[in-house]
């Protein structure tokens, strides 16, 4: 999944061969594609598996909500250092804090999917599933800020797969500490981390492109297609 995972932070690579309108043209309908995913790995996978685990009770809920809730406090954090830091003096500051962001993102996304490889074979392929159709436009996104920046592309790219080790960093590290500690409270974590990412990161963006009623549609499809897919692997894989 590392090897996967840091294939894709070199997705950037496809951008040298299309122009910016083809690129952004790509770039919403896989954010909906990767919305829909993350969303029915939290809802088809990781509730009810933690709830299998842990039980129907207030504290599995607890874990989700606090699984939202520290990627909202992250995410006010760069928010913040953002305001401090933008104009044309500071925007590669802002370009540095991004690949920062990247960082924790999968070292989280390692943590996850460790966690649920850990519990299940099969919760950790729908994981897998669920991380590898958002990393796509998350990488695309992330290269794009990058340029953006005042980075070359070449650049760009290197800094993007170094921040996809940190990925096996999380993973290792949960892997060894589920031997002295139980990680069941991971997943409803990681369902929280989902909800947030889709709902407030990616469903927004959406909403930010042009409000024509066909380009509404592939989006509201891709999204389903994602949703879909998820559905599926939970049905298929017979967890």
């Amino acid at each position: 999944m590392s090897v996967v995972l840091a294939l894709i932070s070199l997705t950037g690579a496809l951008t040298l061969f299309l122009n910016e309108r083809r690129f952004n043209q790509i770039l919403i309908p896989l954010v909906a594609f990767s919305a829909g995913g993350l969303l029915g790995g939290a809802f088809f996978h990781l509730i009810p598996e933690a709830i299998q685990n842990s039980g129907n009770n207030i504290y599995t809920f607890l874990w989700i909500v606090i699984g939202f809730v520290v990627f909202f406090i992250f995410e006010q954090f760069i928010h913040f250092h953002h305001c401090r830091t933008e104009g044309p003096k500071h925007i590669e500051a802002f370009s540095y804090l991004a690949i920062i962001s990247d960082n924790l993102h999968n070292f989280l996304d390692g943590v996850s999917i460790a966690a649920a490889f850990v519990i299940d074979i099969r919760l950790g392929i729908a994981a897998s599933l669920a991380v590898v159709v958002h990393e796509i436009p998350h990488e695309l996104g992330n290269f794009s800020v990058l340029v953006r920046g005042g980075f070359s592309r070449k650049k760009a790219l290197l800094f993007n797969f170094l921040s996809s080790l940190s990925f096996l960093v999380g993973g290792v590290l949960t892997y060894f500490l589920s031997f002295q500690h139980s990680i069941k409270f991971l997943i409803p974590f990681a369902a929280g981390n989902f909800i947030y990412i889709a709902a407030s990161n990616l469903v927004p963006e959406i909403h930010k492109d042009c409000h024509i009623i066909r380009r509404n549609l592939v989006h509201f499809f891709a999204f389903l297609f994602g949703l879909g897919l998820l559905f599926l692997a939970r049905i298929y894989l017979g967890e």
